[in-house]
């Protein structure tokens, strides 16, 4: 026979159980509903040097989701001038509690061009990009890479040093892998600003289409991880 004491017990535990199940489910329910947040760990490129803030990547990159059905939170890493050194620096605080938020879904790495146009050594390049690679694969987080050019006046050797560190890089494991974030937008005159660098709108517009596919699939990853 069982007490009432021991009975009361028994239902007692029943009900902490099925409230701590609700919770979770709960909680799990709210994790699920929530928005994925993607980084855009960058420089000007993705930072929208010059442009109005509509006009800018990361702003034209959330609507292109929106209308290809994706709602997306975008963690704006981006900062113009900036190196891979100093994307390695404040990657933490990025993704830290009290920073920019509670951490990321996933993360789109735009970095390299600045370290070219400082003639920064391709191995600087190289382990500053892969520390980054690191310390979000130590999270979890998919990646994809977004690689870039040395300019000409920089000399062959130079430029061929330097192509090798994001090519290589390219092919780690897992990580989605797009050789030129300025594809068919470097050197057209219609699609950038005066100073021949940086994309105008329509530049913009450029990137995010070509772009866009490759960060479906990213998220698409995250949504598994």
């Amino acid at each position: 026979m069982i007490s009432m004491a021991a009975r009361y017990g028994l239902h007692a535990r029943l009900r902490e159980a099925l409230l701590a199940l609700a919770f979770a489910l709960f909680t799990w329910t709210e994790a699920q509903a929530a928005p994925p947040r993607l980084l855009v760990l960058g420089d000007s490129l993705s930072a929208g040097y010059g442009l109005a803030a509509a006009d800018g990547f990361e702003v034209q990159l959330a609507a292109a989701l929106r209308r290809a059905g994706q709602d997306v939170t975008i963690i704006d890493g981006a900062v113009s001038g900036d190196t891979t050194a100093g994307g390695r620096a404040r990657l933490d605080w990025t993704l830290g509690d009290g920073a920019l938020g509670d951490g990321a879904d996933a993360a789109l790495v735009e970095l390299g061009g600045n370290d070219a146009l400082r003639g920064t050594d391709p191995k600087e390049t190289r382990d500053n990009l892969t520390a980054i690679l690191d310390a979000l694969a130590a999270k979890h987080i998919p990646v994809l890479l977004t690689g870039m050019y040395a300019p000409p006046n920089m000399g062959a050797e130079y430029g061929a040093e330097f192509r090798a560190v994001f090519d290589q890089l390219g092919g780690r494991p897992g990580l989605i892998y797009d050789p030129f974030f300025l594809e068919g937008v470097a050197a057209v005159a219609d699609l950038n600003q005066p100073d021949h660098i940086h994309p105008n709108p329509a530049g913009v517009r450029r990137v995010v289409a070509r772009i866009l596919p490759l960060v479906v699939q990213l998220l698409a990853k995250a949504a598994v991880r």
